[in-house]
């Protein structure tokens, strides 16, 4: 998964910081013993909207149950995803890469349509790894990649900031599927629109 220490926090806008720490908490503010966190509905709608898919994660998140607005969905999220993938230009040591990227990505929906959604977070957020890999190289893994980013565009920083935040989530064992789902949802439809 992308880099992300909780020192990255500092990187965040303070337009970002305090809707971002809802829904991603600093460690330290989990209560001890406890490995869960749920946040709130709208600390994941207020994520959504300053990441400026609000208005397509509240039709989505309400219509999820209907098959076909799911499929209509994520065959959007896969066409935009493949063309992503195959408009970047990389190098020749990374066509390998990108054709291992593009063959992960049925095998991710499959994962989507069954539900299981702590499994498709993890691998949502292997597949962000390659993908900043491919749109940004080696600076992808360096220590000031949120900052990096968030010079570029700010939405486009807090988003990788969010795809390096999804193995923390993970780390606390939220057997919520809800929640799991929704934070899923995010990113799927950052990517979408991208």
């Amino acid at each position: 998964m992308l880099n992300c220490s909780s020192g990255d926090r500092k990187t965040l806008p303070k337009e970002y910081r305090k809707t971002a720490e809802a829904l991603f908490p600093p460690l330290q503010n989990v209560k001890p013993g406890s490995n869960t966190w749920q946040p709130s509905q709208s600390a994941i709608l207020g994520f959504a909207d300053k990441l400026g898919v609000g208005t397509d994660y509240r039709r989505l998140d309400t219509g999820w149950k209907n098959i076909n607005e799911l499929e209509n969905f994520l065959y959007s999220f896969r066409n935009n995803l493949d063309l992503l993938i195959q408009k970047t230009w990389v190098e020749k040591a990374d066509e390998d890469r990108k054709e291992k990227l593009l063959d992960r990505v049925p095998g991710f929906i499959d994962i989507i349509k069954k539900g299981d959604f702590t499994k498709a977070l993890g691998e949502f957020g292997a597949i962000l790894e390659e993908l900043a890999w491919l749109l940004f190289g080696s600076q992808s893994h360096k220590e000031d990649f949120f900052d990096y980013v968030f010079r570029i565009d700010h939405q486009l920083g807090l988003f990788w900031w969010y795809g390096g935040q999804l193995e923390q989530f993970l780390s606390l064992q939220t057997n919520d599927e809800k929640t799991l789902k929704s934070v899923l949802l995010l990113g799927l439809c950052y990517l979408t629109d991208f």
